[in-house]
């Protein structure tokens, strides 16, 4: 950050935050602080690409129908009434961020959740989400 930009914020700061007995300048590097903490959390990135394929319907439908048991594509191309390319698509999205495993069964390949990691992701986004931010 430029000089310039940081006695800025240190004056909006000074009269935006009741201030009283409070080193102003101190302040302003504790807020810089809580930044660049931020910036070292390495699990945004895995957060974020979680968030991103949970953000479609039909993968929220595919994961919620593959926690009952294990499915082929054919199954879940008449349970979600949707093409094979359509289900396909999807899974292979799930598969990319480790949700769901395939594997084959004679000529078919069959579909799971994988609850670890599922667990690994909802843990990390309740810790993102916690009022702790370090």
């Amino acid at each position: 950050m430029n000089k310039k930009r940081q006695i800025e914020l240190i004056e909006t700061l000074e009269s935006c935050v009741d201030m009283n007995n409070i080193d102003v300048s101190k302040y302003f590097k504790e807020l810089q602080n809580l930044g660049k903490n931020l910036y070292k959390n390495d699990f945004f990135t895995d957060i974020l690409n979680f968030c991103n394929i949970l953000g479609n319907e039909e993968r929220l439908k595919i994961i919620k129908v593959l926690l009952s048991k294990d499915y082929c594509v054919c199954e879940l191309e008449a349970i979600l009434d949707k093409s094979q390319s359509t289900i396909s698509h999807h899974l292979r999205e799930l598969e990319k961020i480790g949700l769901i495993r395939g594997w084959k069964r004679g000529r078919f390949t069959h579909y799971e959740i994988f609850k670890e990691k599922i667990e690994y992701y909802i843990l990390t986004l309740n810790k993102l989400l916690t009022f702790n931010i370090k």
